[in-house]
């Protein structure tokens, strides 16, 4: 029967209502007089019109006040209102023509009695009919629905069940949660238990997801609960932070991945809203690389600052394009974004953007900095990462510009490969620079940061969905991880601290084993890792060796000079540097090894400028000829 009534359409499921109701008015009326009279009342003569004719009256009411255009599966306390405001006008609607007919034989309470029936049959038969109906849908749809178990029991986590419960393709097993005055308790129908019941729940119930329902956890918290979970073959997916949802209603569509950067494993430091203006707030401001994924974070978090202009400046079209695009659609007032085609190595027309827009800050973001492939393009990894510095910087001082800032890496820091040799240069440069510029030069030092391109997070999730291998170059290989947004807040603040030739380096945390980021990313994913242990696993991990000029590790500090900021988490490094006089030789003849092809050349003037450069590898460049 039940089935059936599901299977009908909407027009006919509100005529079963209509019908429905009609009816129960009419019982209604006949429970009311015989609980006031005492007695099972029949009635007679005008009495029979009065009861009969009830649904003429209640059912235009019921009508008006939407009760057949909610979903009975889902009804709430919205149409439960309705129904206590549907029963109050039509039970007075009622009374009022039945005394205006001088009807005898009607009590005044029955008035009262008819009332409060009303509310409890017409709510009563609403609250059943969803009970019956979900529990009906929840049979029918078991089979083939995912099985969920939600990690907090809180107002996020009971908000997400009732809009699991609202989705055919989920069942919730039950909650999880720490709190021992929860544990026992039921939550909308839903048990709640200790984590260490997840196993038992993985085999009895079938989970095969966990939802993190907690959005105030620190970061160390949810690592903590993340690698609790890491052993099981569960997808873990969380809700965003308290301030992501702050602005909207929860949905299951808030729902995400869980991310590798929740591994991190810090909480990152509230910044200074002050030193993040300074250099940005109704300023023109102009970012090189402004496509790149450092370059466009940038590029958000300048625009949320209110420049008076922002300038995009990148070489390639389709990236520009991109950020641009996206910029734009965020609609800020009174903020120019200009977008700029163009090379950092193309004194010209830097001249003429700078000198015609009159740019009072630029961040230097524009780089090659793939590792792998700079070692094949070595001149080009130079011409761009070396003299596209200079050139960008010898234009800021001709056209005095008040700050510049450069985006580098820790791979400038006793470097192994091409790469890093030309950041080192560049930092170098910009060192030499400061001394004579009233440009205030600054370079910001960090380490990976997730989800770049080129780097391996997204290597490993394509990995991951395509099935395996995931290939990790050594076992041993450690890199420091930040993410892209909290490097990029940082860069803003470290450049409003420099005062002309600062080295800033950024407090990256502990460094991660890129093998145990692969084993998370695989088990976060929901699925098992291959090894010995587990042959029968999901995703297996293949060793493809170091490639040329990469390293085991990568540092921070070239000396162990440095000193505190009022961040803690921006460190300011003092760190050794060439005379101008001196780097300018050296730039001379490494332009002209450059513009030859002399990659021998090439090679011993990055050595010569950066003493700590030990070559990883021999020369690996396309067209070296040996």
């Amino acid at each position: 029967m039940l089935d059936t009534i599901i299977n009908l359409s909407r027009r006919n499921k509100k005529l079963v209502m209509l019908g429905v109701d009609s009816v129960l008015t009419v019982l209604v009326l006949l429970a009311s007089f015989s609980i006031r009279l005492d007695y099972l009342f029949l009635p007679d003569g005008d009495l029979i019109w009065v009861v009969l004719g009830a649904p003429i009256i209640a059912i235009p009411v019921f009508v008006r006040f939407g009760l057949y255009s909610s979903v009975i599966r889902y009804i709430g306390f919205k149409a439960l209102w309705a129904v206590v405001q549907a029963a109050s006008l039509y039970a007075l609607l009622w009374g009022v023509i039945g005394f205006m007919a001088r009807v005898d034989g009607i009590p005044r309470s029955v008035v009262l009695i008819n009332w409060l029936l009303v509310i409890v049959v017409l709510g009563g038969s609403r609250m059943t009919a969803r009970w019956l109906l979900s529990e009906t849908g929840t049979r029918q749809d078991a089979s083939g629905c995912t099985h969920v178990v939600i990690y907090g029991a809180g107002s996020a986590g009971r908000q997400l069940s009732i809009a699991l419960k609202e989705a055919a393709e989920y069942k919730t097993a039950a909650f999880i949660d720490n709190d021992a005055a929860l544990l026992g308790q039921s939550i909308h129908g839903i048990n709640v238990v200790p984590r260490d019941d997840l196993e038992r729940l993985i085999k009895t119930k079938n989970v095969t997801e966990v939802l993190l329902a907690i959005p105030s956890l620190s970061r160390a918290e949810r690592n903590e609960i993340i690698h609790f979970l890491e052993p099981y073959a569960v997808l873990v997916r969380s809700l965003p932070s308290v301030a992501e949802l702050a602005q909207g209603k929860l949905r299951i569509a808030d729902l995400r991945d869980v991310s590798i950067k929740d591994l991190l494993g810090r909480d990152s430091v509230a910044p200074n809203s002050e030193l993040l203006g300074l250099n940005i707030t109704h300023k023109v401001v102009m970012v090189t690389g402004a496509g790149g994924s450092i370059g466009a974070e940038l590029c958000r978090q300048i625009l949320a600052l209110k420049p008076q202009v922002l300038v995009l400046f990148d070489l390639s079209e389709f990236a520009l394009y991109g950020i641009h695009k996206e910029l734009v659609n965020v609609g800020m007032p009174n903020v120019e974004i200009l977008p700029m085609l163009g090379s950092v190595t193309n004194r010209k027309r830097l001249s003429h953007i700078l000198g015609r827009l009159g740019v009072n800050t630029i961040y230097h973001a524009a780089a090659y900095k793939h590792v792998p492939m700079v070692e094949s393009n070595n001149a080009e990894g130079v011409s761009n990462n070396v003299f596209g510095t200079l050139t960008c910087a010898q234009a800021a001082i001709d056209h005095g510009v008040d700050t510049f800032v450069l985006v580098s890496t820790d791979k400038a820091v006793r470097p192994t490969n091409t790469m890093g040799a030309t950041k080192r240069v560049a930092e170098l440069v910009l060192q030499s620079l400061a001394v004579e510029s009233s440009t205030r030069f600054s370079m910001v030092r960090f380490g990976n940061v997730l989800d770049s391109s080129g780097s391996v997070v997204p290597l490993f999730r394509e990995q991951i969905k395509g099935g395996g291998p995931v290939t990790v170059t050594d076992p041993e290989i450690l890199r420091y991880f930040m993410t892209i947004p909290e490097a990029v807040e940082l860069v803003i603040q470290a450049g409003a601290m420099a005062k002309g030739g600062d080295v800033f380096v950024l407090d990256m945390g502990e460094p991660v084993r890129i093998l145990d980021l692969a084993q998370k990313m695989i088990r976060l994913s929901g699925l098992r890792l291959k090894d010995k242990l587990n042959p029968n696993g999901d995703i297996e991990i293949k060793f493809t060796g170091l490639r040329p000029g990469e390293k085991l590790y990568e540092e921070l500090l070239i000396g162990g000079n440095v000193s505190k900021t009022d961040n803690p988490m921006i460190l300011r490094a003092e760190e050794e540097m060439l005379a101008w006089d001196d780097l300018k030789l050296i730039l001379d003849e490494l332009e002209l090894a450059v513009d030859s092809g002399d990659q021998g050349k090439l090679r011993q003037l990055l050595i010569k400028a950066v003493p700590g450069f030990k070559p990883q590898s021999g020369i690996t460049d396309i067209l070296y000829e040996a």
